[in-house]
């Protein structure tokens, strides 16, 4: 699902919201989702996930063409964690569709 995907869906389930307004409200939850991650917050989404900011230590990698080595240095990157709910419904659809129900 792309954003304009989710921009569809969210008009589509709320009749009252316009395309404009979707696309504003999908924007606003992003940017500010991606406001607090760069501030280093944690956002949590009850039975849905958690966002958290994770710290990748410095390391030596290779340049897969020439064989050299690179150093590659510490960042920190975007992580996110499914909730119990979340994976559990996610599981028991996915079963569905293949047609069991374990």
């Amino acid at each position: 699902m792309t954003r304009s995907d989710l921009v569809e869906a969210l008009a589509d389930r709320f009749g009252q919201l316009a395309q404009r307004d979707a696309e504003f409200a999908v924007k606003a939850i992003l940017e500010a989702m991606s406001d607090a991650l760069v501030r280093g917050q944690r956002i949590e989404i009850r039975g849905f996930g958690s966002f958290t900011v994770n710290q990748r230590p410095p390391r030596m990698g290779r340049n897969p063409r020439s064989g050299e080595s690179v150093a590659i240095p510490a960042k920190r990157v975007p992580h996110f964690k499914p909730g119990k709910a979340l994976r559990e419904e996610v599981d028991k659809r996915t079963r569905e569709m293949a047609g069991r129900t374990d």
